[in-house]
């Protein structure tokens, strides 16, 4: 559906209204983004825009100021603008005229009034619709293309394009947009990282200033904002207006939020483009990456936005995730096949779907100095090749996955020494090692069809089923040969050759890991099955980032194993149930040398996965919750089925609390008219240091309004223990 572009547009669902002002040829600007506002007229929302217009103050521009969703300067916007680029120092400020504007989507059209002049502007009223607006500036030979989509499930996306009309070479440095927020909006919550501890929150106020987060590591990186939100002060996960946004992009980009000297306020991101990484031809265009943006009560609302948005995706895996062991922990370049047998036969023998062989299985690869790149079977190693590991574990009902860094390379390799100009760097100098290793440019078409064929070749040789891709270092000085920065190029390839193997072979699976969680983000996450949280499985420090990467993406999407009991990364030990509790909920999974563990441990290990298989549809289906806690010692969190008949939850006790019992405990989002039977779920030594409370021996039967507003009096446990409750409407 085609317009003039003169119009009124009122997108609303799943509780969220989108009001923008396209009038007068000008590019579209946010009138209102929150809580849906029901059914407006024409005139509603023209009181609506006069309603947001600021008197002129003194020392201010003649006019009020307006913020376009790729913000303007000649409108008298100071703040960040949308597009920042010249053309040999020209056409730096330009100021777009719209020239069409598509709705696509089932909308209502409605003309003005009989006592409405024939200026007023067209209502376009819809649902969840993409607006599609295209503008152009004939001085400064430049055109924009802007795409603002209000998704089924309440998030809001847009990105612009930009195009060269004129003669010469236009530099794009930055391409932002943004959405406006309310000054209510004070609080900032985003997160930090590193790794081995990726997503920690952190907080302040929104300031009169810029908070910016900048991603320069040519991946999404261990610290990265994630979701950066701003919302009314104090927000928790079930109460306070909260508005938040996140770029679905995997290399270098930006977040941002803004408080201008008059009170405006802005939420905004993009690409953040390395000096003349984006150089326009005549006709040649730049396309930034989406920014999604999510408006909600509280960040459990917020997050589900996220999940039901990513579960409706048509490549959103429908397949029960299967129980996984990934061997790296196990026997690291160790590879002996009478050993990985072994580990094969117990893992079948417990329950375990999916077998993955992680790192040191190709050419030259005894340790990391060596062999990245040479993708080819290391005959000294494997002197049969893969083949009888691969039948031995689908003999045993198993899948098999390998591991691969398709975009990395050592020095020490066959490949660098055939095609050193393949390799990223600057001005004719390598750049630094991290990890012994280098960065392979995709960019260059030969590089690329190298990397493709061999993935190719050993994927259909060996029919695997699932790829662990891995990215163990930042991109420095990441350019071609000749000195051009190249991280844009390089995302974009990888992106390509993600979807190029996924075309190949369908039902095949890719695991985005990246030194852990360094590439979690909504641009990969379209072209993968899974992330790997963290390189750390300590449950300890699980309990944290799981909980928070559940920001952004559900728990079926989440790698989530089960350690050994002295911990690889932070050398804690910790009880089986702790570590089995903290995985369960996610793509659960093992990384543990069996051959080292107890009967014991093997029959509640047993269990713990027949329990994840019985709960696995629940957990990877349900709405998320985390009940907000005075205690910090406790975290309190599950799923709650989509038709409130059953629920999971999990108590995890992080430390010895101040006092000597926790008192209630409750469970949110239940139907509050249904009756529950709560039942404690504790396997093997999880009844250890485990103190019932009185109703436990009960008939555990309360309504959900009960369990909401005044709750279950805790269990008393040891620090460092989880207790699982599974609750069942009758």
């Amino acid at each position: 559906m085609t317009h003039l572009p003169h119009a009124l547009v009122h997108l609303s669902t799943a509780g969220v209204s989108l009001v923008l002002d396209c009038t007068r040829g000008r590019l579209p600007a946010v009138v209102h983004w929150g809580a849906a506002l029901g059914e407006q007229s024409t005139s509603d929302l023209l009181a609506l825009v006069e309603a947001g217009l600021e008197p002129v103050v003194s020392n201010a521009i003649d006019e009020p100021i307006r913020l376009a969703v790729l913000p303007e300067q000649h409108a008298g916007w100071s703040g960040k603008p949308g597009l920042s680029g010249h053309r040999d120092g020209h056409d730096w400020s330009p100021r777009f005229i719209v020239t069409s504007l598509d709705v696509i989507g089932e909308a209502h059209e409605t003309a003005p009034g009989p006592d409405e002049t024939e200026a007023a502007p067209v209502l376009i009223d819809t649902g969840a619709a993409r607006l599609v607006v295209e503008a152009t500036d004939d001085t400064a030979q430049l055109a924009v293309r802007l795409e603002i989509e209000l998704l089924p499930a309440g998030l809001v996306r847009t990105r612009a394009a930009v195009t060269n009309t004129g003669a010469g070479t236009y530099t794009v440095d930055e391409l932002t947009v943004a959405l406006p927020i309310p000054t209510r909006a004070r609080e900032i919550l985003d997160f930090a990282g590193r790794w081995g501890k990726e997503r920690t929150p952190q907080r302040r106020e929104l300031v009169v200033g810029i908070h910016e987060r900048e991603g320069r590591k040519g991946r999404t990186g261990a610290d990265a904002a994630t979701v950066l939100s701003v919302g009314e002060p104090g927000f928790g996960f079930a109460h306070g207006e909260v508005w938040g946004v996140h770029t679905a992009w995997s290399g270098n980009h930006r977040h941002h939020a803004e408080r201008l000297f008059n009170g405006r306020q802005v939420l905004g991101g993009g690409e953040l483009l390395l000096p003349g990484e984006v150089r326009l031809g005549t006709g040649e265009s730049y396309e930034g990456p989406w920014l999604y943006g999510a408006y909600a009560t509280g960040l459990d609302d917020q997050a589900r936005r996220f999940h039901r948005h990513l579960r409706s995706r048509p490549q959103h895996p429908t397949s029960v995730r299967p129980m996984t062991i990934n061997v790296w922990e196990a026997v690291y370049f160790d590879h002996d096949l009478d050993r990985l047998k072994d580990l094969a036969d117990r893992s079948a023998r417990l329950g375990v779907e999916r077998f993955v062989l992680d790192d040191g299985w190709f050419r030259h690869r005894r340790n990391d100095f060596a062999g990245l790149g040479d993708w080819f079977v290391d005959e000294t190693v494997w002197p049969d090749g893969l083949g009888p590991l691969v039948d031995h574990v689908r003999a045993a009902g198993m899948q098999f996955g390998l591991w691969f860094e398709p975009e990395m390379v050592n020095e020490d390799s066959d490949l660098a020494r055939a095609h050193p100009d393949w390799v990223m760097q600057a001005d004719g100098r390598l750049p630094v090692r991290s990890r012994h290793q280098q960065v392979l440019n995709l960019a260059i078409p030969e590089a690329y069809e190298y990397v493709l064929d061999r993935m190719v070749a050993i994927i259909d040789e060996y029919r695997i089923d699932y790829v662990k891709w891995d990215h163990n270092r930042d991109l420095v000085e990441a350019g071609h040969r000749d000195g051009g920065a190249a991280v844009h190029e390089q995302t974009l390839a990888a992106y390509r050759l993600m979807a190029a193997l996924k075309d190949r072979f369908p039902g095949f699976e890719i695991e985005s890991c990246s030194s852990g969680g360094s590439r979690v983000d909504l641009g990969v996450i379209e072209h993968t099955d899974r992330v790997w949280v963290s390189d750390c499985i300590d449950p300890l420090e699980r309990q944290q980032m799981n909980r928070w990467t559940m920001q952004l993406l559900p728990p079926e999407l989440l790698g989530s194993h089960i350690a050994s009991g002295v911990n690889h990364t932070t050398g804690r030990w910790h009880d089986l149930s702790f570590r089995a509790g903290t995985a369960l909920f996610g793509h659960l999974g093992i990384e543990w040398d069996l051959a080292t563990a107890t009967e014991a441990e093997e029959r509640d290990l047993a269990e713990w996965i027949a329990l994840y298989k019985d709960v696995r549809g629940l957990l990877h289906g349900g709405d998320l919750v985390r009940v907000d806690q005075v205690d910090e010692t406790l975290n309190v969190y599950g799923a709650v089925s989509s038709d409130r008949r059953e629920a999971m939850f999990f108590l995890a006790s992080l430390t010895a609390p101040e006092v000597s019992l926790r008192g209630r405990i409750t469970f949110r989002d239940l139907d509050p008219e249904a009756r529950y039977r709560v039942d404690p779920v504790l396997i093997g030594s999880g009844s250890d240091g485990v103190r019932a409370p009185v109703w436990w021996s009960g008939e555990r039967v309360f309504t959900g309004r009960v369990l909401e507003t005044v709750g279950l009096e805790a269990p008393s446990t040891y620090a460092e223990r989880v207790v699982p409750f599974r609750l069942t409407a009758i």
